[in-house]
C-alpha cells in the first residue's frame, strides 16, 4: 500500500457531493466507503467501483476493466471495475459511476442479510 494518500485524497475529493466519504486501510490497498457501504476500492493508484448484475453491463460497456489480482498462483475477479477513463476528471463524470456502485453495494448487502434472516429462521424451525 502506499503511504501517499495523493491518489486516495484526489479520488475522495471527487466522491464528496454524495456525502461523508471515507477511505479505509485495507489489504494494501484502500476500501472507499459511503456511511458504512463500502462501494469501492482503490489498488495501485486506480480507483475501481463495485458492480452487479444490474450495473456490471453498463461498466463493460464503458471499457471499464474488473479489478483482479492473483492468489496462490490464481487470478481472482473480483465485482469490482476500474472508473471508466474520463470519470475521474471531475465529480460530475465520477458520480454517476459512483451512485450505481453504491446501488450495487446496497443491493449485496441487502442479499446478504436476506440469506442471514433465512438461516436463523431455518434454525429456529428445525427440531
Amino acid at each position: 500500500m502506499s503511504k501517499d494518500r495523493t491518489f486516495v485524497d484526489r479520488a475522495l475529493g471527487l466522491l464528496m457531493p454524495m456525502g461523508p466519504v471515507r477511505a479505509r486501510a485495507m489489504f494494501g490497498g484502500w476500501g472507499i466507503y459511503l456511511d458504512d457501504t463500502m462501494f469501492g476500492l482503490i489498488a495501485d493508484d486506480e480507483l475501481f467501483l463495485k458492480v452487479d448484475g444490474e450495473s456490471e453491463a453498463r461498466f463493460a460497456a464503458a471499457g471499464a476493466q474488473p479489478f483482479l489480482y492473483s492468489r496462490a498462483g490464481d487470478s481472482i475477479t473480483m465485482s469490482y471495475r476500474k472508473a471508466p477513463d474520463g470519470a475521474l476528471s471531475d465529480p460530475g463524470a465520477l458520480l454517476p459511476w459512483a451512485e450505481l456502485a453504491l446501488a450495487a453495494a446496497k443491493r449485496a448487502r441487502k442479499g446478504k442479510k436476506n440469506k442471514s434472516s433465512k438461516r436463523q429462521t431455518a434454525r429456529r424451525l428445525s427440531p
